[in-house]
């Protein structure tokens, strides 16, 4: 029994696989070079590398890009979900939590898009100003494509991935600040996103310093997205800091759902497991129906 459920799991990621390398040409997120790049970040570039894991990690990114993974014309809900691998902000992990995740939401009938964000940090410190940049010209380039894409511009969320999460919590945190000067009329959209997901959300505290509080870079007010959580206990601090933000939504009578699993880690993308944080997928599922994402 446990051979085939791993053949099944092997047939599901070469299906992904496959079906993933169908997508359109990438589309450049800036018209010429990124902005506020450092000089000498060119003496770190490196290669895309696939782990013994099957996971491909893209280690250097300096011309960030978009690509798209349409949803059936006969599923279509006119919702996009923006996807942000993670990596530490160090690298991507480009196919377990970026173009796997944007063939599953295909399936819900949502159009997905896969950011391929500047990697490795710019600033030790502060990783995220250079990816928010990103995001946000992102999911400005999304709500211009609204008609061609057939998709509902009040319908665009974004979702990340461990440090991807973080990201997308900084585009929330900062929806009515732009993080670069405008260069177009696409930078005259809205860069608030309609509703979040964050699975195994990296850097929302430090426990080192404060167990008790999100870090103060992390905003949530009353116009903060809905969002949709899932880590699991034993997943480091990082789920004292879900809680939290979790905490501040309620507070602030944002509309959310969090998930608590007991064991599975950190990591773990769609992957089956034995543990129940498997499960995840369904209860976004759920949760994007319930709160009307998925209707057409």
């Amino acid at each position: 029994m446990k051979k085939l459920i791993l053949f099944g799991v092997a047939v599901f990621l070469l299906v992904i696989t496959f079906v993933s390398a169908q997508t359109s040409d990438p589309i450049r997120v800036w018209p010429g070079e990124a902005p506020d790049e450092p000089t000498g970040i060119e003496s770190k570039k490196a290669k895309a590398v696939t782990g013994s894991d099957g996971v491909i990690r893209i280690p250097y990114v300096d011309t960030p890009e978009l690509f798209h993974f349409p949803a059936s014309p006969d599923k279509a809900t006119g919702t996009c979900i923006i996807v942000c691998p993670g990596g530490g902000y160090g690298k991507l992990a480009w196919n377990k939590e970026g173009t796997e995740i944007a063939t599953w939401l295909n399936t819900l009938g949502v159009e997905a898009v896969v950011l391929k964000y500047r990697v490795p940090r710019r600033d030790r410190e502060k990783p995220h100003p250079w990816p928010l940049q990103d995001l946000q010209r992102s999911i400005r380039i999304v709500r211009s494509k609204a008609t061609e894409w057939k998709i509902d511009s009040d319908r665009v969320g974004v979702m990340g991935f461990s440090a991807g999460g973080h990201l997308c919590a900084m585009a929330s945190s900062y929806y009515g600040e732009s993080s670069y000067k405008a260069i177009d009329s696409i930078d005259k959209l809205d860069a608030r996103p309609s509703f979040v997901g964050l699975i195994y959300p990296a850097y929302l505290g430090n426990a080192r310093k404060d167990a008790t509080t999100l870090d103060p870079l992390v905003k949530i007010d009353a116009k903060t997205p809905p969002t949709f959580i899932a880590i699991t206990h034993d997943d480091s601090d990082r789920a004292i800091f879900a809680a939290l933000y979790y905490a501040e939504l309620k507070r602030h009578r944002v509309s959310a759902e969090l998930h608590i699993y007991s064991k599975g880690g950190h990591g773990y993308g769609l992957r089956s497991s034995p543990n129940p944080v498997s499960t995840w997928p369904a209860r976004m599922e759920d949760w994007l129906r319930s709160s009307g994402w998925l209707k057409r």
